[in-house]
Formats: structure tokens, sequence, C-alpha cells
């Protein structure tokens, strides 16, 4: 686990499932870009989906959660996770901050941790669908970007950008 001031990066737990999803669904919810409307928000995420759905999609991937360690309990302020499979390997499914966090350079802690981990397993390389609000930032951290992508999701097409990145 690694601490930074009041705030802490640490392997998904199973305890924290719900809280993922209520970050994943708020997160979606609060974009702001002229590329994704309404309806391709509540395409991509119409309510938080269930605590079995994020435990299944996590602990089948290597995945970090972003804590702010309050006296209380710890607040999931962002997540990250990396596809482990033959067929997938390396492959950046999702990287979430909480809104009112973001642009703090927490994805970026997020990101190195992943990467340092990835290098340490032999990954050769790392890809991602970027979104519009995500390319910039994966850009920065050294990817390049290979072919538009797109997911068609509840009758609503949501462009992005297929992304990779040499670790070698």
């Amino acid at each position: 686990m690694e601490n930074t001031a009041n705030q802490s990066i640490t392997p998904f737990s199973p305890q924290y499932a719900s809280n993922v999803s209520l970050l994943v669904h708020e997160c979606i919810q609060h974009i702001d870009h002229p590329r994704y409307t309404q309806a391709h928000l509540d395409a991509w995420s119409t309510t938080p989906r269930s605590v079995r759905h994020w435990c299944q999609r996590l602990l089948r991937s290597q995945s970090w959660l972003l804590l702010n360690n309050a006296p209380s309990q710890p607040e999931v302020i962002g997540v990250i996770n990396v596809e482990t499979d033959f067929n997938h390997r390396g492959y950046i499914d999702s990287l979430y901050i909480s809104p009112g966090k973001q642009r703090q350079g927490l994805a970026g802690k997020l990101y190195q941790t992943l990467e340092q981990w990835a290098i340490a397993q032999g990954y050769h390389a790392l890809s991602v669908d970027a979104s519009y609000l995500s390319k910039g930032f994966f850009l920065k951290q050294g990817f390049q970007q290979v072919q538009p992508s797109y997911q068609i999701t509840k009758g609503q097409v949501i462009n992005g950008f297929y992304m990779k990145k040499d670790l070698t």
C-alpha cells in the first residue's frame, strides 16, 4: 500500500465493490464534453452496477484503488485495473477518479502503480480504449494512438481511441 498524505493506493478488495460502483457511475454522469450527450452517458452507465459485477470484473484482473483515508472510513476516490488473461494481457480496462478529485495528479499515481507492476510482471506493452477525456492523459503517459475505436451500448455509439505503449 502506497501512502500520500491522507491517500493510499491498495489492491482491490471486495469490501469496496459498492463504493467502486458508485464512483464509476458518478464519474460517467459528471462528464461534461461536447462529444458525449446525456444519451451517451446514460448508455454508458444508467445506474450503478451491482457489487457482484464489480467483484467479478476487478478480481479477474489486477486492480488498485485510491483511497482517501478519512478517520471514520476510507473513501474510494479512484480505481484502475489491467487485464491479466492471455488474450487481453496488458489491456487497461478502467481508470476513474472522483469528479471532485480530478486534475490533481491522482490518475497518474494510479497509472504509475499499474505500469510498475506490469513491468515487474514482464509485460511488453499496455493498451487502452481511451475516451475523448482520457486520451490526453494517456498521451502524456507515453501511449500512442493506434486507431479510432468505438463501442455500441444500448443503441449509442461511444467513440474513443485504441492506444498502446511499449514497455520494453
